[in-house]
């Protein structure tokens, strides 16, 4: 079960945007710079996997998360849980 603390999603759309540029950038530069700077570049990879935070899918799983936050509830009664589109009017 996922709780708000467990979730892959960011504050907003574009900060999460902005970790998906430096995590893909850090992880494409670090193979890019391999044949120029050696080994040495592959320092970048664990910047670019801590941005993304574990994976490029875990990273796709918190985008849809993070658009979909506020616009979709989850209620769950005697175990059965359905996901639904918020009442609040917030959208």
């Amino acid at each position: 079960m996922l709780t708000e603390e467990s979730t892959f999603a960011s504050a907003s759309v574009p900060r999460h945007l902005a970790r998906g540029a430096l995590g893909f950038g850090a992880l494409i530069a670090a193979l890019a710079l391999l044949p120029v700077t050696g080994p040495l570049s592959l320092l970048l990879a664990p910047v670019g996997v801590v941005a993304l935070r574990g994976c490029p899918t875990c990273w796709a799983i918190g985008l849809v998360q993070t658009i979909s936050r506020g616009r979709l509830r989850r209620t769950c009664v005697d175990g059965v849980c359905t996901l639904a589109a918020a009442d609040d009017g917030v959208r």
